[in-house]
């Protein structure tokens, strides 16, 4: 069975935000980025923006890698991560899609 690489833009989405660094963590999404977090959607840089402050570093969150498997299109990843914060705690799905290096798209679910 062969290893699927965590690109390198998904680990420096994890260590800008084990870091608390939110301009380094907005960095990691491309301009026209989409996130959608359980039905909530939010666009663009200053939409991950938004949603790190109110679900992510803003709310101290911590991320572990469990694992990482390949999407069903290119670019397409579906990363496994242990979340502690002050506001969510558990494991869960992060599914990217990641363009020219950046994240495109994220969805959890």
């Amino acid at each position: 069975m062969a290893v699927t690489e965590l690109p390198a833009v998904i680990q420096e989405f994890i260590d800008a935000t084990n870091a608390g660094d939110t301009d380094r963590f907005v960095a990691t999404f491309t301009d026209d980025a989409y996130l959608n977090d359980w039905g909530r959607e939010f666009h663009g840089q200053d939409g991950v923006r938004s949603w790190d402050q109110t679900d992510n570093i803003g709310m101290k969150s911590h991320f572990d890698l469990v694992s990482v498997e390949p999407g069903s299109e290119p670019g397409a990843y579906t990363v496994t991560i242990k979340v502690t914060s002050n506001r969510f705690n558990g494991t869960g799905p992060f599914k990217f899609t990641v363009r020219d290096g950046r994240i495109a798209s994220l969805v959890l679910s």
